[in-house]
């Protein structure tokens, strides 16, 4: 089911939250709305289920205009952070309920039910009620009962908020796995760039109410539009350098850093820039050599995350293989590769 916002605007009393949005989600697709809190995602996203009635524009379901449609009459699936189950049903009511105030019998309902609980693996756990049950196994029960009405649409507002890291990271995949083998079309809200890069076809990333960019998360990481989108996704985050332009490079003042900027950016001598470094782009392999002193190392299992401090007081941010040569205090000289850096001006936008 496609589905499009035409112009959408959202205001609560005089506090405009949203003004002239167009976003089309594509049949089958799953894209993520990404964004600091206060962004308006959540507003969006209630508005396409009918919690919020649009203050302008159109919300269209396909061809079916929506926009003043309530909840129960557009066929959503929601499932909430907090879960929303019903404390006092077991997992079989809870998943069934939906199928039995639409009025089903009581024998199609207990094999939709075994239907959907089979498919999102929690066959034994029926009898159970929501407090007998983890917070994965909850949200299981809270997806398949979003499910089992057949929605058009399956909206997730920040499913995965209360669960532990490992947790996270299966629901990750389970949810995927369940959209992509539903065909439904899904729009997933979260503040959190790792689940939005790992399970949604597109993102959609929002500040202050407008989408600043839309792409793959691999075009988004790869070629982002701006500093904001650049410092939202990557993890360990992206370091910004500020400097000045000085005969055709970018340099910092009372720093050895000097990076040769292309043609295309053309700025003129002493126009303030900013340089992205992804920490995967500061190494022992790059191609223009930066000293400085680590102030920070961390473990990571595979991986060493280091701090390191540069003349002057900037700081970059390196993650590189275990080594044990390495350590807070070390005076080192590595690189900067040069093909992986973002040129900003001063006020974010990408040259």
């Amino acid at each position: 089911m496609r589905i499009l916002l035409d112009n959408f605007s959202k205001s609560f009393g005089s506090t405009k939250v949203i003004e002239n949005m167009t976003l089309e989600v594509g049949n089958g697709e799953m894209l993520a709305l990404l964004g600091p809190s206060g962004c308006g995602k959540s507003t969006t996203l209630f508005s396409v289920c009918g919690i919020h009635r649009p203050s302008g524009g159109r919300i269209l379901f396909g061809d079916r205009d929506v926009t003043d449609l309530p909840s129960q009459a557009r066929n959503v699936g929601v499932v909430f952070q907090s879960y929303a189950l019903y404390p006092h049903m077991t997992v079989t009511e809870n998943i069934g309920f939906p199928l039995k105030v639409k009025g089903m019998p009581a024998a199609e309902i207990r094999k939709e039910v075994d239907r959907i609980a089979a498919l999102v693996q929690i066959g034994n756990l029926m009898g159970r009620r929501p407090a007998e049950l983890s917070g994965g196994q909850q949200q299981r029960v809270a997806l398949a009962r979003a499910l089992i009405r057949k929605p058009d649409v399956l909206l997730l507002d920040e499913p995965l908020a209360n669960l532990d890291a490992k947790l996270r990271l299966e629901m990750r995949s389970e949810i995927r796995r369940l959209q992509r083998e539903t065909g439904i079309t899904a729009i997933l809200v979260t503040h959190d760039q790792v689940e939005a890069m790992s399970m949604c076809d597109r993102i959609a990333i929002m500040k202050e109410g407008e989408i600043v960019q839309i792409a793959t998360p691999a075009e988004m990481y790869n070629d982002p539009k701006t500093a904001f989108v650049a410092g939202f996704l990557g993890n360990p985050p992206i370091t910004f350098l500020r400097g000045v332009v000085d005969k055709g490079a970018f340099i910092i003042p009372q720093s050895e850093i000097r990076v040769p900027l292309p043609d295309s950016v053309g700025a003129a001598d002493g126009t303030k820039l900013m340089l992205g470094v992804r920490p995967e782009h500061f190494t022992p392999a790059g191609d223009i050599a930066v000293p400085g002193k680590v102030t920070f190392a961390e473990t990571q299992g595979r991986e060493n995350l280091y701090d390191v401090a540069l003349a002057g007081g900037p700081l970059l941010r390196s993650i590189q293989p275990v080594r044990s040569d390495i350590h807070v205090g070390d005076e080192v000289r590595w690189a900067i590769d040069s093909r992986g850096v973002f040129i900003f001006d001063e006020n974010g936008r990408r040259l």
